[in-house]
């Protein structure tokens, strides 16, 4: 079982490196082959969207099937055959595309995680267990960084793509002989997704899902880099620092909030009071764009380290699932997290060109940005206010 959970922490590292290099790779791919940030938001949705279309699928196949197959053959087919395509990448299109393809691929690695957790050990250290999984995860966060940055440098992105594609079919090597699935529980399969959604307790925790993870996930995930680049003429290597800073707080983050349910006796005040921070720096961001050096960074490392509650908000939802439907429940919350960001992706991507077209500044169309994650995360935590907290 440790052999296992180690290959899907890889797995889980590369899920974490796909979904946030495009703002790393964003001036290369505009230079060659004429992929403007706009095409990258697009793209960078459509991995969200995909993921997230993913997940119920996902959810009855970890129930079904099991964990191993389930991870190895879409991380193999989805995962490493994505990054072939976009090692190919010809124009936006066909980076959209292979996004699309990397999206499902990545689709069951955390789930099938938090499915062996929710099997195998105690459900109150769930939310620790999880937080470690994501935070060590995140190192995929820091290499699509500064590292990320000096590799393409050296090698170039068509080859650093293809390092990417055979890295991730060797992982999905890796969990198809090292997984092994938990035993079955009696009525696995039974009950569906309707199920859950008819559980009114969940209903708050699904919209905290939809708003905790957007604003982190998108701009350290796509909008960072074309930011420092427009607002303070940043190159490669001054962008690269700053989403390794960003990414280093979000992993930070998820260590911090894994533990602190069991020592603070709550879940629900825990996540209000996290994302309340989170909700602070975006207006900050928005009141003081152009603050750049240490003001700036430090408010995105902030959002970024108060922003990890996304393990927390899953262990609050689990709590509520019966044994039987634990797959399917995992899946539905990650649905809800992962496919309100590729949303969010789309609709940032949108007000961004809407705002640089109107003028007003290179800082203007960010500032439209960080209200519309600040509204977004406040009307969240407006509804999750009234959940019902829940610990195990």
């Amino acid at each position: 079982m440790r052999a296992g959970i180690a290959a899907l922490v890889a797995a889980y590292v590369l899920s974490q490196f796909y979904r946030a290099f495009l703002a790393v790779l964003a001036p290369v791919l505009g230079a060659e082959i004429g992929a403007g940030a706009d095409d990258l938001a697009a793209a960078s949705g459509v991995w969200f969207l995909a993921f997230a279309g993913a997940q119920i699928p996902v959810g009855w196949a970890l129930d079904r099937i099991g964990p191993r197959l389930t991870a190895a053959v879409l991380l193999g087919i989805g995962g490493a055959g994505g990054a072939a395509v976009f090692a190919m990448a010809n124009g936006p299109g066909s980076v959209i595309a292979a996004m699309a393809l990397i999206g499902v691929g990545c689709a069951p690695v955390l789930m099938a995680a938090f499915y062996i957790f929710a099997r195998t050990y105690s459900a109150a250290v769930f939310g620790t267990l999880a937080g470690v999984m994501i935070g060590i995860g995140s190192l995929g966060n820091i290499a699509s960084s500064l590292p990320l940055a000096a590799v393409v440098e050296s090698f170039g992105w068509r080859l650093t793509l293809w390092g990417m594609a055979a890295v991730t079919g060797v992982v999905a090597l890796a969990l198809l002989v090292v997984v092994r699935d938990p035993p079955k529980v009696e009525g696995a399969g039974g009950g569906s997704v309707m199920s859950l959604l008819r559980m009114r307790a969940l209903w708050p925790v699904l919209v905290m899902m939809a708003v905790c993870y957007a604003p982190a996930a998108g701009l350290r995930g796509l909008w960072v880099g074309p930011y420092y680049a427009d607002v303070f003429g940043a190159d490669a290597a001054a962008i690269g620092m700053a989403t390794l800073v960003m990414g280093g707080a979000m992993v930070a983050g998820n260590f911090a909030y894994g533990p602190l349910d069991r020592l603070l006796g709550t879940r629900k005040w825990l996540i209000l009071g996290g994302n309340l921070v989170v909700l602070a720096c975006l207006v900050a961001l928005w009141a003081v764009p152009e603050a750049g050096g240490w003001v700036t960074l430090a408010l995105l490392s902030a959002l970024g380290f108060f922003g990890a509650s996304f393990p927390m908000v899953v262990a609050h939802g689990r709590a509520f699932f019966p044994p039987h439907l634990v797959g399917r429940g995992v899946t539905l919350l990650n649905l809800f997290g992962i496919g309100a960001t590729g949303l969010t992706q789309v609709a940032t991507g949108r007000i961004h060109a809407g705002l640089a077209a109107a003028g007003g500044g290179a800082a203007g169309p960010y500032q439209g940005l960080f209200l519309f994650f600040a509204v977004l995360l406040a009307a969240g935590l407006a509804v999750y206010l009234f959940s019902q907290d829940r610990t195990d």
